[in-house]
């Protein structure tokens, strides 16, 4: 059995598609991993239980290679009643940041 060039090149897409997939969902899994411990350190609450993928691009890490730069939206809350959105950024496999806003201040 032969392949012809282009199943030879369908195969070679279908199968980077299904490792990208793979990959993008274990890098959104860290990234969740990350905003839950920001969550305990910072005192506020991960609504959902869940990040979504807001950008996606290419970048070059510290080693001046290139890797894919996510980020992604979450929504968490101080004081279990306002809803607020953080965003946390990852380079490849590493976090960047996790950005919230400051918890605001009670003046009593």
């Amino acid at each position: 059995m032969y392949l012809s060039l282009g199943e030879i090149l369908t195969l070679f897409i279908v199968g980077t598609v299904c490792l990208y997939l793979f990959s993008s969902t274990r890098v959104r899994e860290i990234a969740l991993q990350h905003v839950a411990r920001a969550g305990q350190r910072d005192d506020f609450q991960l609504l959902d239980q869940s990040v979504h993928v807001q950008r996606v691009s290419l970048s070059r890490d510290t080693d001046g290679r290139w890797r894919i730069w996510r980020q992604y939206r979450f929504d968490y809350s101080y004081d279990g009643v306002q809803r607020r959105q953080g965003h946390v950024i990852m380079l490849g496999r590493k976090l960047q940041s996790v950005v919230v806003s400051e918890q605001p201040r009670v003046l009593h």
